[in-house]
């Protein structure tokens, strides 16, 4: 019997470990595409579709997030010290990024220690339409178990739900780790709030320990209704957020069938290539057969 040999690291991980380990030092786009290996003009286009914000973004990104934690640590430094550490010009642009983050200045921020969760401003209005149909047959699946970073999201930071991609690929491939594939999990918290925790993640087996913020969910066994996303090579999340309403309004509804209470889920296969006109996403929503 052939053993599986592990999954390969995802070729973006370099770049997104280098950025964490960085994070406090100035950076260019030319640097980062050489870390990958491609042109700065391929490097942006094949990043920002990936991940739904350009390099510069998230690197930003990042240097907010330490910036939230240093704020309400123990002994938080002085705005315009923690600007400058972050790479930012004047303490004037640090504020403006952080409130667009976080939706307050980084003063009141200190002051009220809020339990926010990052709000990015990474995806603007698209104009995409969704290629996306119905597979014809269903798909029964037996119980499984996905691992990777979780947040919380509701109408007003679901723009965020990109941001947890990068966290996981810098930690592939997983303990225990199934495939190469990987998971977008949606599970609803509170329906009249419309509040779902979203998992990035891969199939995992056994209880080998997960990297810090990292969690398992139990997805059991179901029969699931199957809606393939084909992208046309443009940007991967517009696609996404054009595509739910298609799927949620009218295909499903259209089908007859009933869902039942239970996560729904991404399935992006092994050789996932946003920028690769023709490849596809699957959309997993569980239904009473």
């Amino acid at each position: 019997m052939n053993q599986m040999s592990p999954p390969e690291p995802d070729f973006l991980a370099d770049v997104l470990a280098y950025v964490e380990a960085h994070r406090d030092e100035p950076m260019v786009l030319a640097e980062l595409a050489a870390i990958a290996g491609f042109s700065p003009y391929h490097f942006s286009r094949l990043f920002t579709a990936r991940f739904g914000e350009s390099v510069m973004d998230y690197v930003r990104t990042v240097r907010l997030e330490k910036a939230a934690a240093r704020l309400v640590g123990d002994s938080p430094p002085s705005l315009i010290d923690l600007a400058f550490d972050c790479g930012f010009e004047s303490q004037e642009a640090f504020t403006r990024a952080f409130r667009r983050a976080y939706g307050v200045p980084p003063g009141q921020y200190k002051r009220e220690s809020p339990r926010r969760l990052l709000v990015t401003e990474t995806l603007m209005p698209s104009k995409a339409k969704a290629n996306v149909d119905k597979l014809p047959d269903l798909v029964k699946r037996p119980a499984f178990t996905v691992a990777g970073p979780s947040a919380l999201f509701n109408a007003e930071n679901k723009s965020g739900i990109p941001a947890l991609w990068p966290r996981l690929i810098r930690a592939l491939p997983l303990a225990g780790q199934a495939d190469a594939r990987t998971y977008g999990v949606c599970k609803m918290i509170d329906k009249t709030e419309g509040c779902l925790k979203y998992i990035a993640g891969v199939e995992v087996k056994g209880d080998t320990p997960l990297p810090d913020g990292f969690e398992r969910i139990d997805i059991a066994s179901h029969t699931y209704a199957v809606f393939r996303l084909t992208l046309d090579g443009s940007a991967l999340h517009p696609q996404m957020q054009t595509a739910m309403p298609v799927i949620w309004g009218e295909l499903l509804p259209k089908s007859g069938l009933k869902t039942v209470p239970s996560p729904d889920f991404e399935l992006y296969p092994a050789d996932f290539e946003p920028m690769r006109k023709g490849t596809y996403v699957d959309m997993y929503i569980a239904v009473d057969a």
